[in-house]
């Protein structure tokens, strides 16, 4: 597969032509080594993306996915920490440290993309085959609307949204679920709807699931933005938003890359160290 990124403030509509082969599926543990130097010498300008790709095909296994590489393919990019990351055999492997939550043991970035009212990604997420589910966390690719946000920090001033997914452990069962701040939720932490994938059942270790994530902008107090999560060709979420109030904080401004465990209380941790693999991320702007 061809990586491909398209810069710009225009409209792009981006199609991904995908390919009979499929990726070895290695889920070493190995430590990074020597950094990659196949950046170039504009890698570390910052720029805002509209629409772009990646597959992380071109990378050495073995070494991390630096800040400068990460901005090279995305753009403007927040947040990277290079030591908890790893090229996998043309994947991008997150590192989740052991008795660590948030930040502290994972990974939490954000990438300013060109400011839209109605964008697109899809990608592909992979647990090891030895990952510790713990208690559940944050995963994936998603989109931060107005101010973004997250943490607890509630969308009720009508300012800002979020749109990300969590991996959920409920007395054994694993599941993926959205994970959405917005206008109207009902509490301090995000919205999940009550809707779960797989719908009965739990999530597999060394499984590849799909994930696309769709996010629409309302105008002013109308419910009429959307948020759309599919897996693996499943609906799980597709429903009428109202993001914001604030028509001056109502368009899609980042792309969030958050893979950490949490929560903030003790029980969401791991005595372990566990990895996720991401691969074939596709981010189009639509509007």
């Amino acid at each position: 597969m061809k990586k491909m990124r398209i810069t710009g403030t225009c409209i792009v509509s981006i199609c991904l032509l995908m390919t009979a082969c499929s990726k070895p599926a290695a889920e070493e543990g190995t430590t990074p080594v020597q950094l990659d130097d196949k950046v170039s010498a504009a890698a570390g300008i910052a720029a805002i993306n509209s629409s772009f790709s990646e597959n992380w095909n071109s990378y050495t296994h073995g070494n991390q996915y630096t800040q400068a590489q990460a901005a090279a393919d995305f753009g403007n990019v927040s947040g990277w920490n290079a030591s908890r990351t790893m090229i996998s055999n043309g994947n991008l492997r997150v590192t989740l440290l052991p008795n660590a939550l948030s930040g502290a043991g994972g990974l939490i970035s954000n990438t300013d993309i060109s400011d839209g009212s109605e964008y697109q990604l899809s990608f592909t997420i992979r647990f090891h085959s030895a990952f510790d589910w713990s208690r559940g966390g944050k995963v994936g690719f998603g989109f931060l609307i107005g101010e973004g946000n997250t943490g607890g920090d509630p969308g009720t001033d009508g300012n800002g949204g979020s749109l990300r997914l969590m991996w959920y452990n409920n007395n054994g069962r694993i599941y993926f679920h959205p994970y959405v701040y917005h206008r109207d939720q009902a509490g301090q932490y995000g919205d999940n709807f009550g809707v779960s994938y797989p719908s009965s059942g739990s999530l597999s270790k060394g499984t590849t699931y799909s994930v696309t994530m769709y996010a629409k902008s309302n105008t002013g107090s109308s419910t009429n933005g959307r948020a759309r999560i599919i897996i693996n060709g499943t609906t799980v979420l597709d429903r009428a938003m109202r993001w914001t109030t604030n028509d001056a904080q109502r368009l899609i401004r980042n792309m969030s890359f958050h893979t950490f465990r949490g929560g903030s209380q003790s029980y969401w941790m791991s005595p372990t160290e566990g990895y996720i693999y991401y691969d074939d991320l596709v981010v189009t702007k639509l509007q």
